[in-house]
This record gives structure tokens, sequence and C-alpha cells, in this order.
């Protein structure tokens, strides 16, 4: 018997010049309980420069990975974009793909609009929010990247393991 691809989810806190990275490990994109935690906290953490976020919040994923069984991985979702712009500048999703020898697909899902960005990108609406989500994806068709999003368990705009994550991101923090 096979067992399920892992489906990571990853996050960054910053906080007094630390950085605390957690990682939800599930393996249905619906799934609500039964998943692992991953969690490392960071020392002098690069500073933020507007544009290149990935080389804050690059590192802090890769080092956690490193701990991660990465062998059978379906997709990565990360709290950012795969793309700035409709050239294609990597954004945080598209570094970690790089990174990882271009086989482990890369799910963008962002808050927040970029204005450079136009193509590439598919709003997504979810519970009764006004507010899209915005997804990008490099290493799985856009609209499979979609679709799984759409399909995660949660009646409000974020998704439930997502709202799980940024919540324990903060966790012990403050």
């Amino acid at each position: 018997m096979t067992e399920n691809p892992a489906i990571l989810a990853f996050d960054t806190y910053y906080y007094d010049g630390k950085a605390k990275t957690v990682c939800i490990e599930f393996t249905e994109w619906n799934q609500t309980k039964d998943y692992k935690v991953h969690t490392e906290i960071m020392d002098n953490v690069e500073e933020y420069i507007p544009g290149e976020f990935y080389r804050r919040e690059l590192p802090c994923i890769l080092s956690l990975l490193n701990k991660i069984e990465t062998k059978n991985i379906e997709a990565i979702v990360v709290d950012s974009f795969v793309y700035l712009d409709d050239d294609k500048k990597y954004g945080l999703g598209g570094h970690l793909y790089e990174k990882l020898d271009p086989k482990i697909p890369i799910i963008g899902v962002a808050k927040t609009n970029f204005a450079s960005l136009n193509k590439d990108k598919k709003s997504l609406f979810r519970g009764d929010s006004q507010k899209p989500l915005y997804i990008t994806s490099i290493g799985i068709d856009l609209e499979d990247a979609f679709k799984k999003v759409e399909s995660m368990a949660g009646e409000y705009r974020f998704p439930t393991l997502l709202r799980e994550l940024d919540r324990l991101t903060k966790e012990d923090t403050v």
C-alpha cells in the first residue's frame, strides 16, 4: 500500500529579529485535522527589502524543509506569489521552485494583490468574502492549483488549514 503524497504549507512570522517558520503537512486538500506540524525558529534573519521578500523568507523555508521527508510531496503552498510580474519575475514561490530542482509544484496563495501581475494569476473568492485570495503556481497548471485551493475546507476566505498555519506562526511569539 502506497502512502498518499504529502502537501506542505509554509508560513513565517517575524519578531524581535527572529523568524518562526511553521509547516503544516497534510495529505488531502480538504483535510481539517490529523495533520503534522513542523516548526523552527531562526535568529539573525535578513531585513525585509521591498520586491525581494524571498531573500528573507526562502532561507527560513529551506532550513525547515531540510528537516522534513520530501521524497513524496504533491505540492508546497506558500503565503506569497510565484511570479511578481507578467514577465514571470520570480517571487518567493518561483525561487523556492528553482531551489528544489524544479520537481515539486509550488502554489502561491496571497492575501493582497500585486498590481504588476495580471496574467498567470487567478482570483479565488471563498465564503462570503468580497476580497479574493490570489492564486499563482509553477510546476502545476494554474487551473489545477486554483481548484485544489478552492477545494480546501473552511467556510471563510482563508481555508481552515491555512488559517491554522497563520495562527501557529504567531503562537508563543508575542
